[in-house]
């Protein structure tokens, strides 16, 4: 079982000023490529698993952001470390159908 949840926003700074969609695209593609369960919401994605794991993550989507050509990025993350284990559905499964 998991140890952790991260939910995390990030926010490139472009440097033309265009669409940051494709930059947050590629970021959600990070998380997907890693082979973590995760959740992507309208305004943040929230992640399943090892703690150390999910800050690489993160780290990687960081990077890729520099790589497509932000300047800079802002990540807003969140954290709930649980060490006898947490899953997105037990806090989420009574608003459910």
């Amino acid at each position: 079982m998991a140890n952790a949840l991260v939910s995390i926003q990030i926010i490139p700074k472009t440097k033309n000023g265009e669409d940051v969609i494709p930059y947050v695209d590629e970021a959600i593609r990070v998380i997907e490529e890693s082979g973590v369960k995760y959740e992507v919401h309208p305004l943040e994605t929230t992640m399943e698993g090892e703690l150390t794991h999910l800050l690489q993550i993160i780290a990687e989507m960081n990077e890729k952001m520099i790589a497509k050509g932000s300047r800079n990025v802002i990540s807003q993350v969140k954290i709930l470390y649980q060490p006898s284990g947490i899953e997105m559905d037990q806090l989420t499964e009574k608003y459910r159908s």
